[in-house]
């Protein structure tokens, strides 16, 4: 399912049963979003490989390690934190290579990762995360992938 939700944001939701596209139908529409057809967002979203360091974890090591082991990127944040994306095909030869070197993620999925992400904060980040809130306590959602970045 996918679906534009508050402030231009995109999220894209999985679903274990059809029956769920009513709740999630009925979410969208009570807190401000809508509902586009199946596969309206999934442009906006890459299905890939990703590995998350914390802050403090050695850059050059993480892009050596990672890059000669079939690593399409390596991302520095402001933060300090890394995050490695993989294709999903590469996915656990890059995490394998990486823990042989000692370098312990602190996430690693396979995932569905917004190619762009819209910043968010004050009554737009409070809307969007009680919708994310109450889409990932639908019983029969399985994922949800979203493009926003919710400031505190």
């Amino acid at each position: 399912m996918s679906a534009p939700a508050a402030a231009t944001n995109c999220t894209r939701i999985a679903v274990a049963a059809p029956r769920a596209a009513r709740k999630v139908r009925h979410a969208f529409s009570k807190h401000g979003g809508n509902m586009g057809t199946e596969g309206s967002v999934a442009f906006q979203f890459k299905h890939c490989g990703q590995l998350i360091f914390a802050p403090g974890t050695s850059e050059d090591k993480v892009m050596e390690v990672a890059l000669e082991a079939g690593a399409e990127d390596v991302i520095a944040d402001d933060e300090g934190a890394i995050e490695v994306l993989t294709s999903t095909v590469d996915f656990e030869t890059v995490k394998n290579a990486l823990e042989a070197a000692g370098l312990m993620a602190d996430m690693s999925e396979v995932t569905m990762r917004a190619e762009n992400s819209i910043d968010l904060s004050g009554d737009d980040a409070a809307k969007m995360q009680k919708l994310l809130d109450i889409l990932e306590d639908l019983d029969d959602v399985q994922n949800v992938f979203h493009n926003a970045s919710i400031s505190e």
